[in-house]
């Protein structure tokens, strides 16, 4: 049953301009990606040597064109995240980066095995400094993908991984313009020179907006922990209020960036996913599960610990389908928290529609927020349906995992039509999703929340 009455959704978040707004970002970053052909193109065009010299520059100007595209899928712009969610940007994000890294290859190998001359000695102190500029850029940009790709093998501290992250990229852009531009060959007049230009100053804007600009705003607003509570399964709620200007234009089931105890200049900062509902505001609530890096800090943090705060992101909210006839929602484990801030903001708007929440969990000890979510039964039409991989014995709920005969024994036939909304461990969503396909589910009402950002 549909509510007329209840909170319509912000003028954005109305699906045919979100629809609107993300084909006009698309159509942007793919004038972006072919600017520099056009500019580059246009004029008197230097003699071909070849196809295969020619096709490789090409492949060289591809390849940068997606690094500066890159910066700005992280530089955290709200109007850029907005339509498609920042999980799905970030991720996007890493999937460029190895096509950019693939055609930088490219670009060398075809020059090493067509036309190796060109490229000179490999000895630096020898070597055109044009020539050393453009291994230093792939140098960088191979070690920034291959890092970042592996982090958690290779042990890389989350914060010594982002000052790395963050020095790689400087380098190799700084170098890779300096090799294109030194080489000159598609660069020897003054409207292409414009063109670097143009994209250093805009790199350089976004650098300073990004680590200059938006801390000092975060200085300026800082929050403070007043309560540090233990949810059960090893989850800690740090419940913040500001001192400076709340969070505005907050959404339930968005996330932020926080930062506890340091200097919002600092690189130790981590995205968590905001718990409660904006309805419950202006406090913010962030519940954390330690999982390495500065998670088992965070826990730990004691009331009066200030704190700093950078959003909100994301899309994963039941605000962007305000005309659905009720909800499925799956968890596991602490992907319950996006779950449980959109479950806040339906309980506080008294919405008498239907939601069905699946919580999976490996044991009953790792049950967070059981009792929250058990009370939330007297004030939401709720169906709450907790599966545990190693049930106790005794046991009166589901056991195993999230299959399709499970979620067929408790879905009603009409929510195939309503919004799916699934967060927690990647294998769990796939399998889930799969299972909801196979029930007749259609692809479009199943939304996911990336698990694992960074």
């Amino acid at each position: 049953m549909k509510d007329r009455n209840l909170p319509a959704p912000a003028p954005l978040d109305r699906p045919p301009l979100v629809k609107l707004h993300a084909t006009l970002l698309i159509a942007l970053g793919a004038a972006a990606l072919a600017l520099p052909y056009v500019v580059l193109m246009w004029g008197e065009r230097p003699a071909s040597i070849g196809f295969a010299w020619d096709f490789s520059v090409g492949l060289g100007f591809g390849a940068m064109a997606l690094v500066v595209v890159q910066f700005a899928l992280t530089g955290r712009l709200r109007w850029l995240t907005h339509p498609f969610g920042a999980d799905i940007v970030y991720l996007f994000h890493r999937y460029l980066s190895w096509v950019a890294l693939i055609l930088m290859l490219a670009h060398f190998a075809i020059f090493y095995i067509w036309h190796q001359p060109a490229l000179g000695v490999l000895n630096p102190l020898e070597a055109d400094w044009e020539l050393t500029a453009g291994r230093v850029a792939l140098g960088s940009f191979a070690a920034l993908v291959l890092t970042s790709q592996f982090r958690k093998p290779l042990r890389l501290p989350y914060e010594y991984w982002r000052a790395l992250h963050l020095a790689l990229a400087i380098i190799g852009l700084v170098a890779a313009i300096a090799h294109i531009l030194g080489v000159g060959r598609f660069t020897d007049d003054p409207a292409k020179r414009a063109l670097w230009l143009g994209v250093t100053v805009g790199w350089v804007l976004l650098l300073v907006w990004t680590r200059l600009c938006v801390p000092w705003w975060q200085s300026r607003n800082p929050w403070r922990v007043v309560a540090n509570r233990d949810e059960g399964g090893g989850v800690h709620t740090l419940e913040l209020a500001p001192e400076g200007r709340p969070l505005k234009h907050w959404k339930p089931g968005q996330f932020a960036w926080l930062a506890i105890g340091r200097s919002p200049f600092s690189l130790k900062e981590h995205p968590f996913t905001i718990s409660t509902a904006p309805d419950k505001g202006p406090t913010l609530a962030f519940s954390i599960k330690p999982m390495g890096d500065d998670t088992e800090r965070l826990v730990q943090t004691h009331p009066g610990a200030r704190a700093y705060v950078h959003g909100p992101y994301g899309a994963f909210s039941v605000d962007r389908s305000p005309q659905a006839d009720g909800f499925v929602m799956i968890a596991g484990g602490v992907g319950i928290t996006p779950i449980l801030s959109n479950l806040h903001a339906l309980q506080a708007r008294a919405d008498p529609r239907p939601v069905v929440v699946f919580f999976a969990n490996k044991s009953e000890d790792d049950i967070a927020f059981r009792d929250e979510l058990e009370g939330m039964r007297d004030t939401l039409n709720l169906t709450l349906v907790h599966v545990l991989e190693d049930p106790p014995d005794g046991w009166q709920a589901e056991s195993g995992f999230i299959d399709r005969a499970l979620l067929e024994r408790h879905l009603p036939q009409d929510s195939r039509d309503w919004p799916h909304m699934l967060c927690g461990p990647p294998p769990m969503v796939e399998a889930a999703s799969g299972a909801l396909q196979a029930l007749g589910v259609p692809a479009r009402h199943i939304d996911s929340e990336i698990f694992d950002l960074v």
